[in-house]
C-alpha cells in the first residue's frame, strides 16, 4: 500500500518495526481522531514506536500512540495517550483479529501520515517478533548488500 507516500506528508514513523519484527503484511486504515490530535500531527510530534493494534469489542484499537497535547487547544485538549479506533472494512477486521489470535502476530504501525485529501491514515504491519539471531542475520544481510552497492558502484 506504499502508493505515493512521496506526495503525502508523513507525522510519525516506526524506524525500529521492521527491526523488531517481520512484517508479513500491511494495511492502511483510517484512525478517529479529535480535533486538536489533528493539529498536533500536523505539527508531526506523534510518536507510535512503542505503540500497537489490539481488539476490543469487535474493533480495532491503536493502543499506546502518544500524540502531544496541542498548545492552543486550551481546555478542549484530548488526552494524549487515549485508545484510538481504527477504521477498516468488517473483512479486514476479521481477517487481523484472526491472525492476532489464532497464528499469535501482532498488528504494529509502521506510518501514521496524511494522504492527498489530508485524511489522517495509519499503515499497519501485520507482524510476526524476530529473535536476536535473526536480527543479527538481517544486518549482516544489509551489511553486504551495502558493501557490494558501493564496489558495483567504484567499478562503474
Amino acid at each position: 500500500m506504499a502508493r505515493d507516500i512521496d506526495v503525502v506528508r508523513v507525522a510519525a514513523q516506526n524506524r525500529k518495526a521492521r527491526h523488531n519484527y517481520t512484517i508479513e503484511d500491511s494495511v492502511e486504515a483510517g484512525i478517529v481522531l479529535q480535533g486538536s490530535e489533528v493539529k498536533s500531527l500536523r505539527e508531526g510530534r506523534a510518536t507510535i514506536t512503542e505503540a500497537y493494534a489490539t481488539e476490543q469489542g469487535g474493533d480495532l484499537y491503536l493502543i499506546n500512540g502518544y500524540i502531544p497535547e496541542y498548545k492552543q487547544a486550551g481546555k478542549f485538549n484530548h488526552e494524549p495517550r487515549r485508545p484510538r479506533k481504527l477504521l477498516l472494512h468488517k473483512r479486514q477486521i476479521g481477517r487481523m483479529i484472526g491472525a492476532i489470535q489464532r497464528e499469535g502476530m501482532t498488528l504494529v504501525p509502521l506510518k501514521l501520515y496524511f494522504n492527498e485529501r489530508g485524511m489522517a491514515k495509519l499503515e499497519l504491519g501485520l507482524a510476526k517478533g524476530k529473535r536476536n539471531y535473526d536480527k543479527r542475520e538481517s544486518e549482516k544481510k544489509k551489511d553486504w548488500d551495502r558493501q557490494k552497492a558501493r564496489v558495483l558502484r567504484d567499478k562503474g
